[in-house]
């Protein structure tokens, strides 16, 4: 990178502490909804293995308990793209049902791939990198990564994409 080229990096990242603050929303909704009085459900994020799993009764709660979530999340700036459902286990202790929510954290290599097709195919004199979960865009005029961000603002690759670090 010479001395008068510019960059930035393309990611996905998720504030955890949101989602915390999202999910103990939602307890606190729960604790107080007269629909969920008596009801066995809980909303718990493990931040290690950045999952939300949620428990309940049947199938109908849970879905309640999902757009509470997601509503939650929304408002918290939480885009709802990060969030991947995973199957709804059902045959539990008690006909209980169960299901983990994924919060996913960087571009996967495929996502990268696209994104750094797509730079490649706006014909501009810029070079997309992938570097690990992430893609680095440089180039030496500011105006073509300012065109690069909004061409990929426009596009939907499956994933929140941030702009950081723009040099």
């Amino acid at each position: 990178m010479g001395s008068k080229d510019h960059s930035f990096d393309i990611v996905s990242q998720v504030d955890l502490q949101e989602v915390d603050n999202a999910v103990q929303q939602v307890k606190k909704e729960v604790a107080q909804r007269f629909d969920f009085k008596g009801s066995i459900s809980s909303v718990d994020l493990d931040k290690s293995a950045k999952t939300i799993t949620i428990k309940t009764e049947n199938e109908f709660r849970l879905k309640t308990l999902i757009d509470m979530l997601q509503t939650r999340a929304a408002k918290r700036a939480v885009s709802l793209k990060s969030l991947e459902y995973g199957a709804v286990e059902t045959g539990m202790v008690g006909g209980s049902v169960k299901q983990v929510i994924t919060i996913r954290q960087g571009l996967t290599t495929d996502q990268a791939r696209e994104i750094a097709k797509a730079v490649k195919e706006m014909k501009l004199k810029v070079q997309a990198s992938i570097q690990s979960d992430q893609v680095r865009v440089q180039g030496i005029k500011i105006d073509d990564l300012q065109a690069v961000i909004a061409a990929l603002r426009r596009r939907d690759f499956g994933a929140d994409l941030q702009t950081i670090n723009f040099r």
